[in-house]
């Protein structure tokens, strides 16, 4: 074969490898998408639980008594005690106000969020 046809077999062959087309015959054809799902899904992943975070913040000055009690360590008379003392600027005032102990604080901190009231508009 002279050295202008193995050139332009070789760019037909490489063409063909980039392009998915040429796979091992017991190889399944889905393999060659495999990499692309996996990197799609990995690029994913990272958004996935800044998300999911996001959502599962239950907000003390709105939440009820019943949700704040699924809160762990809360129950019911921590919850009503929570809610008693509404309205919090600030979710680190469970502590100052000593509504709930450091201990029962630190293990629900990250699932709670005090969100304030926009102000009312004056006219």
């Amino acid at each position: 074969m002279n050295q202008r046809l193995k050139s332009l077999l070789l760019v037909i062959g490489m063409s063909a490898v980039f392009a998915g087309g040429v796979q091992a015959k017991d190889e399944p054809k889905k393999a060659a998408s495999a990499p692309v799902a996996a990197a799609a899904a990995a690029a994913a992943a990272p958004a996935a639980p800044a998300a999911a975070e996001k959502a599962v913040l239950l907000d003390i000055n709105s939440a009820t008594q019943k949700e704040l009690a699924e809160l762990p360590k809360i129950g019911e008379a921590r919850s009503a005690a929570i809610i008693k003392g509404r309205p919090y600027k600030g979710k680190d005032e469970l502590l100052s106000k000593k509504i709930l102990t450091e201990d029962v604080y630190n293990g629900i901190k990250d699932s709670i969020i005090a969100k304030q009231k926009p102000a009312a508009k004056k006219k």
